[in-house]
């Protein structure tokens, strides 16, 4: 096989597709959050009356919609390709993953696409119900998407609904495809993290204004909704997590062999808190470790067991530090977004979070934490799934095209500078816009909605907070 300073094609094409992918993931994780906050803020502004509602949901949406973009760019680039570097993997799998793809196209993004436009332009053009439902539409629309690609990721995580005819795996039943055994909790699990990940977003933005003394009345909104939000759903996550383990513990127990390090079933197993993985020598360096713990929280039994990496062929095992290592960040950065989401509501429920600087310089710094978190738990699902693309169908190494390495090497290279130059201005440019913060975005009499403020003032023409 060719190589590029010792890099096999093969390689060199998963490399170029997880660095794609690494950076695509961030902006609809982040479109689907955002667009669920912005109705959110349209609702209770249409219930409530209240200006600044309305002036934080143009602010973001402004900030949406350059998120939205970044992400349509990134995922036309994915999409050629799975043409160019995995031809095999759409003649095997392509007539159980395209028309999931299409279905995405038919619904989601067409729902997306006919209420963006009134989302975007239309604040001074339409009644404020019409664009608060559009803005709820987009929200729905964004989740239906996250529905369609989940559901085509997990079937290849779990397939169901097929058979295999002559190497080629056609459906047979469209609801198991769909609604296959990993589906539900890997669905759950990432859409919680997107509305995570934006509610951190908007807690790190709210303490950058109190911080500077900037747009007092909105930076507490972000703060107790970003906080609460984060209260509420990161120890959700917990939960959802676990459960998404058992599953995958059933069914794909050589990545949860890797996540722990586990390497041999000789009892209950422990809790490997840190270690170095030697897949030559089948064993952990400097291990630290819990007695009888990864048996408690794996199988719910202090006594359960499970299978070592040992009881796979080393062809059948995925690569184990990445997926190891990983998988601690991810847990370890949803245990400190827990504490941050309870202790940011308790100084609220006390009426201290404003005295409490250090916290705040702390979250002001903290938004990029779920992002990390959301990527984190990406390499876990899609290191631990090899040498498989399509669990038990198609090995990864077998889905490639027959393209030259050292053409996927200069495109893999072209790739990391146009990115890095793209998409640092589209990073810099939505920190300009939180920077220069919600201005000028307060509505006028036209497009308030026909109800008084709290306390039975008229609205319109009063004076709002800044």
């Amino acid at each position: 096989m060719e190589t590029v300073f010792g890099i096999e094609t093969v390689l060199l094409s998963r490399i170029q597709f997880a660095f794609t992918i690494a950076f695509h993931i961030v902006f609809p994780a982040f479109s689907i959050g955002l667009s669920a906050y912005i109705a959110t803020l349209e609702v209770v502004w249409l219930k409530t009356g209240q200006p600044h509602f309305h002036t934080l949901a143009r602010f973001w949406t402004k900030i949406f919609a350059v998120s939205f973009a970044m992400g349509v760019v990134s995922g036309i680039v994915m999409e050629y390709q799975i043409g160019t570097n995995w031809s095999r993997f759409g003649e095997v799998v392509g007539n159980t993953l395209a028309p999931l793809f299409a279905y995405e196209v038919l619904t989601a993004f067409f729902l997306e696409a006919s209420f963006l436009g009134v989302m975007l332009f239309g604040w001074n053009r339409f009644p404020p119900w019409l664009h608060t439902m559009a803005c709820v539409f987009v929200a729905l629309g964004t989740a239906l998407s996250g529905f369609w690609i989940l559901a085509a990721n997990s079937w290849m995580q779990t397939p169901a609904g097929h058979e295999v005819r002559d190497g080629i795996a056609y459906p047979v039943s469209w609801f198991h495809v769909i609604f296959n055994p990993s589906f539900p909790y890997r669905f759950v699990h990432m859409m919680v993290a997107t509305y995570i990940t934006t509610s951190m977003v908007v807690a790190a933005t709210g303490a950058r204004y109190l911080l500077a003394g900037r747009y007092p009345r909105e930076a507490m909104t972000m703060l107790r909704m970003g906080l609460g939000m984060l209260a509420l759903l990161a120890p959700l996550q917990a939960v959802v997590g676990d459960l998404h383990g058992l599953n995958t513990l059933e069914h794909q127990p050589a990545k949860v062999a890797a996540i722990e390090a586990h390497w041999e079933d000789t009892g209950p197993a422990d809790l490997v808190l840190f270690a170095w993985p030697d897949m030559r020598q089948e064993r952990n360096h400097w291990e630290i470790a819990v007695p009888r713990l990864g048996s408690l929280i794996l199988t719910h039994d202090w006594n359960g067991r499970f299978q070592g990496l040992r009881e796979f062929p080393r062809d059948q095992r995925p690569p184990v530090a990445p997926v190891f290592f990983a998988f601690r960040a991810m847990v370890g950065l949803g245990l400190f977004m827990i504490a941050v989401g309870w202790f940011g509501v308790w100084l609220l429920w006390r009426r201290r979070i404003g005295g409490r600087r250090w916290f705040l310089r702390l979250l002001r710094v903290c938004w990029p934490v779920g992002f990390v978190a959301l990527i984190a738990g990406w390499v876990v699902t899609e290191v631990g799934r090899q040498p498989w693309i399509a669990w038990g169908i198609l090995r990864t190494a077998d889905a490639a095209s027959p393209v030259n390495a050292l053409q996927v090497f200069i495109s893999l290279a072209l790739f990391v500078l146009v990115y890095f130059v793209v998409f640092s201005i589209g990073i810099w440019y939505i920190n300009r816009m939180i920077g220069k913060g919600p201005q000028g975005e307060v509505p006028g009499p036209d497009t308030l909605p026909n109800r008084p403020l709290a306390g039975g003032r008229p609205h319109g023409n009063e004076a709002v907070p800044s």
